[in-house]
């Protein structure tokens, strides 16, 4: 069976919404939809030496034994939700019953959890068929997706260039087709800087806002996980569906989610009237900033503007101390979280060569060597010696101490404008292999997105056109208060509409076509 079905309906390149809308309609069933896009992922995902490789674990069998079971609610005329049916990709940071998780890492490869994830398990009880497990950076630790011990993705604007990361994966299945939804995770933008870079569209919630239970945490009170889509509607649909508090998620916030949907359908009109745009001054420009990535943010403002917006730079001067700050917190939370890696209770385990009767620490040493690989060696390191005696006040309490500024800056900027605005990432996608050998020229791409995660606000990434010197696609930013998440998606769906319309078709729609031959070649 292919993508297109008797109808000559490309059933991959709709949005969840229509798709949803279709299935409603009788138009096509779930398992058309599900057996249409692991068609898709057949033909252009690849493997570590060709194609996107977006995925690691497909898992077909499951996926349309849940797309039949979709069909057979909607034929009884009970749904269980508006996506029933709809299939979804999930981040292989998030535990999932009868498929293996591995965080990109060596040191769960086979690993399948017992439970599901708080996210999956209201994904499932949604009746949203789950395709399969995206490729991440390793325990989410890169803003690239290379950190993989699987592979790298790629980016399906150009196969030679970065999807983004850690979420790389999702990103890039959402990019090249392959899902029309996928579940990130964003601990300094790895949902919203892959959404950038791929033209797609990326929501870190309040923090909270979503459960963390079954997220394998890399930094507990950085990380959230959120939805991946091609339009903000989706987003938003995705987003009430996983959103709301969770008693088995101690960070899990009391508050109701706001109505995104109704917001992201009232900014899709293009009528932003009233509303006060902030730029932070110092995400305006610089050294490092492309120009491309700035005249598309410019052309952006522009349109809200003429659709009735206010705008006004707004200083917020901590945040040049934001990734400073972030790369002390982040690794001190990660060192402390993977410690549970011994090799004594799960994940790898290797014993130490020429010794018979090795000790438990040597296996441990051993088995940590084996298992991680360089990135998460290096923030490990960096992170255990930033809270140690002698050091932590000087290092990770100050870096606290910073944190408390930059949320203080945007509670004071947000009481001037009703949302804050940027580039999403001061560049587009850079080469394969192009930073590796440069840790900190790959973390200074994450300027603009660390600071929201720092804060625990919500941000949304939406696509901004494509930069003039390479063709590839920019994003734009748009943060707003903890718990008004349906400002984000106002005003999302706002630029969306507005540059949609000066363009004439969607960004999305815009992205080449690949090929196996293609995917064969890279």
């Amino acid at each position: 069976m292919s993508s297109t079905s008797t109808t000559g309906t490309d059933w991959t390149r709709r949005s969840a919404a229509e798709l949803a809308d279709a299935l409603a309609a009788g138009e096509v069933t779930s398992v058309e939809l599900t057996q249409a896009h692991l068609d898709r992922i057949a033909a252009v995902d690849g493997d570590a030496d060709a194609g996107v490789h977006a995925f690691l674990h497909v898992d077909a069998e499951g996926a349309l034994e849940q797309a039949r079971a979709s069909d057979a609610r909607r034929a009884a005329g009970e749904p269980a939700s508006y996506l029933d049916g709809v299939p979804i990709a999930v981040k292989d940071v998030m535990t999932t019953t009868g498929l293996p998780t591995t965080c990109g890492s060596k040191m769960l490869e086979g690993w399948v959890p017992p439970y599901d994830s708080t996210v999956v398990a209201k994904l499932k009880a949604a009746g949203l068929p789950i395709l399969g497990k995206t490729n991440m950076d390793e325990f989410a630790m890169g803003s690239s997706t290379e950190h993989s011990a699987y592979g790298p993705t790629r980016n399906p604007w150009d196969l030679t260039r970065i999807p983004g990361g850690s979420g790389g994966g999702s990103a890039a299945a959402v990019a090249a087709f392959e899902a029309p939804l996928a579940i990130g995770t964003d601990t300094g933008g790895s949902i919203r800087q892959p959404g950038a870079v791929t033209g797609t569209v990326g929501v870190k919630p309040t923090y909270g806002g979503v459960s963390r239970h079954g997220l394998v945490a890399l930094a507990n009170s950085l990380d959230q996980a959120g939805p991946v889509t091609r339009t903000v509607l989706d987003s938003a649909l995705l987003h009430e569906l996983i959103g709301g508090h969770d008693p088995l998620d101690s960070t899990s916030i009391s508050e109701a989610v706001p109505a995104l949907v109704d917001a992201a359908r009232q900014g899709a009109s293009g009528d932003v009237s009233g509303l006060r745009v902030g730029v932070i001054t110092e995400l305006r420009g610089g050294e490092g900033w492309q120009p491309g990535v700035l005249a598309r943010f410019d052309e952006a403002l522009e349109a809200l503007v003429a659709a009735g917006a206010e705008v006004v730079e707004v200083s917020c001067p901590n945040i040049v101390h934001a990734i400073a700050a972030y790369y002390l917190i982040l690794p001190a939370e990660c060192s402390s979280n993977l410690a549970k890696f011994d090799a004594m209770r799960y994940g790898l385990r290797v014993l130490p060569e020429g010794v018979e009767s090795p000790s438990a620490e040597a296996v441990m040493r051993a088995s940590r060597d084996a298992g991680f690989g360089d990135e998460v060696k290096r923030r490990i390191i960096l992170g255990t010696y930033a809270l140690s005696s002698g050091y932590y006040d000087a290092y990770y309490g100050q870096a606290q101490k910073l944190r408390t500024l930059i949320s203080r800056d945007f509670t004071a900027a947000f009481e001037q404008v009703d949302v804050l605005v940027s580039p999403t990432a001061p560049t587009t996608a850079f080469a394969l292999g192009e930073k590796l050998d440069d840790p900190l020229a790959m973390y200074a791409g994450d300027l603009a997105t660390i600071p929201a995660n720092l804060a625990g606000i919500p941000g949304i990434s939406v696509p901004a056109g494509l930069a003039d010197e390479d063709g590839l696609p920019v994003g734009f930013q748009v943060l707003a208060p903890a718990l008004a998440d349906d400002r984000v998606y106002r005003v999302g769906a706002a630029v969306e509409a507005l540059l949609e319309k000066k363009w004439g078709h969607a960004l999305w729609a815009q992205a080449p076509e690949l090929t196996t031959r293609q995917g064969a070649d890279a």
